[in-house]
């Protein structure tokens, strides 16, 4: 069974939303079982700091022993970090996915949300 922390938010497309202390800051990442399903994940492309995102934008790839998967912006947002660990360690996504293993993190608007599933409908919509 996947790991599914009660704390974050998700989306149907395994990307998760970690609140940071501040209000209008989120970490965005995969799921455990998104990773799960990819495999040993060997090469992440994530975007520039900086970079403006609408809603469900692509705004990287993964790359796994087993397939290539876009990433969907769970929000809207500007970059205001890339996880730079993983560009030597993208392993991290697997062994860490809600750690060390985030992805991005994003400046929004924080009433976008209210939009995302907790963890209980998450639970549900994995089925």
């Amino acid at each position: 069974m996947s790991s599914i922390p009660q704390d974050l938010l998700y989306t149907a497309d395994h990307e998760y939303v970690k609140k940071t202390a501040d209000t209008n800051v989120v970490l965005v990442g995969i799921t455990d079982y998104a990773q799960g399903e990819l495999g040993d994940i060997v090469f992440l492309d994530l975007p520039a700091k900086g970079k403006k995102l609408a809603h469900h934008d692509v705004f990287g790839t993964v790359e796994a022993v087993k397939a290539v998967s876009e990433l969907y912006a769970p929000l809207a947002g500007e970059v205001l970090e890339v996880n730079g660990k993983l560009e030597g360690e993208p392993a991290l996504v697997n062994t860490d996915p809600y750690g060390d293993g985030w992805m991005i993190k994003i400046r929004i608007d924080p009433a976008a949300l209210k939009g995302l599933m907790d963890a209980a409908a998450y639970t549900k919509h994995l089925g």
